[in-house]
Parts: structure tokens; C-alpha cells; sequence
């Protein structure tokens, strides 16, 4: 998949604000696919490698910057979509909460969502919420993928036993082992591979 043309629509705090299905296409609107993952696992980043294009996604070195649904339109077909990170100890409890309920309508309320990309960070082990947040998308029955990000901050061994560790983590709760795409924002491995799976999941 060849990214022509990427622009940020709008940001939405709750699901009814989220774009209309029908200010694009009576029927279904725009396939959407939706990135998360834990604070400052690079999301902005990923979205900017994916589009070529480093000012489209804002990054910020605060932790629970995105605290709303990002839209982002990509080649006037499809929708990547930026959702609140979780996890981070210092936002407060109301916040938490309400952001956590707002993810999860959007999940269970956006009918046009296609997949849902769930952010690991692979320069450390794995993360027991990570692995708890995969098995709440298990339990609804959403699809989604996973996306290991920061792949070039640690040696190829020990990114390999990250990897290991992943997989091995996550075979007693997965139905089936999701594809699992290691991306490089520095040399872009594996940018093409996830935006062509992209493309085959629109249809």
C-alpha cells in the first residue's frame, strides 16, 4: 500500500463524537484501524512511520498525552485511529476510568472497526498489562494485532528474548497466536509488510 495522502480529521472524547459513518459512506463509512498500547510506547511515532510524514501525529515526551480518540484519513479511504494509552500510575482514577470506558465503546460501538493494534514495547520484557489488556480483547472477541515497537534500542538477543518471552506468554490465553509485526521507525523494517496488511484487511 502506496500512502498518498494522510490528514488529521478530528479528536473525540466519548464515541458519539466520534466521525459520522454517514459523512462518508451511507452504508458502513470508512474502515478504521485503531492503534494502542501502554504510555510512550510510540504510537505517534508508528502512525508518522507508517505515513511518511512526521508532522501529522504529535509526539510528546509527557506520558497520557493522548487522552482523546485521533482521527487520522488515509488516502480518502481509510481511518488509522489514535486511542488514550493505558497504564500510566500518575493520571487520577476518574480519568483513568473514564478514558477506559471510552476505549471500550469505541471497540464494542464502532461498526466500521476493522482491526485494533495493540502496541508492545519490544526493548523490554514483557509487561503484565499488556498481556492483561490482550486477554480483555480475547474475552470480547476483537480482533486485533500486535505491533512491537523500539526494536532498534535493544540487541538483536535480547529483542529475540522478548519476542520468545511474548509468544510464550501469551499461548495459554489467545485463541490463535496474533500476527505480530516488529517495526523499525529508524530503518522502517517491516513498515510495508504491516501497511499491506492493512490494505488486505479493507476488503
Amino acid at each position: 500500500m502506496i500512502v498518498r495522502k494522510a490528514v488529521f480529521v478530528k479528536s473525540a472524547s466519548k464515541l458519539e463524537e466520534c466521525p459520522s459513518l454517514k459523512d462518508w459512506n451511507p452504508q458502513a463509512g470508512f474502515p478504521e484501524f485503531a492503534m494502542i498500547g501502554r504510555s510512550n510506547v510510540w504510537k505517534s511515532s508508528l502512525i508518522n512511520t507508517l505515513t511518511n510524514n512526521w508532522s501529522l501525529s504529535k509526539i510528546s515526551t509527557r506520558p497520557w498525552k493522548t487522552q482523546l480518540i485521533n482521527f487520522f484519513l488515509i488516502n480518502d479511504e481509510r481511518y488509522l485511529v489514535d486511542l488514550p494509552g493505558y497504564g500510566y500510575a500518575s493520571s487520577g482514577a476518574k480519568d483513568r476510568g473514564y478514558w477506559i470506558d471510552a476505549t471500550h465503546d469505541y471497540f464494542i460501538g464502532r461498526k466500521n472497526l476493522k482491526r485494533v493494534f495493540v502496541l508492545i514495547d519490544g526493548s523490554i520484557p514483557t509487561q503484565r498489562i499488556d498481556v492483561d489488556f490482550i486477554s480483555s480483547l480475547e474475552d470480547e472477541h476483537i480482533p486485533y494485532s500486535l505491533v512491537m515497537t523500539k526494536t532498534d534500542k535493544p540487541n538483536q538477543k535480547n529483542f529475540n528474548a522478548h519476542l520468545h518471552s511474548l509468544k510464550a506468554v501469551l499461548e495459554p490465553i489467545v485463541s490463535y497466536m496474533p500476527k505480530i509485526f516488529p517495526i523499525s521507525n529508524v530503518s522502517k523494517k517491516w513498515r510495508e509488510e504491516l501497511l499491506n496488511y492493512i490494505q488486505d484487511l479493507m476488503w
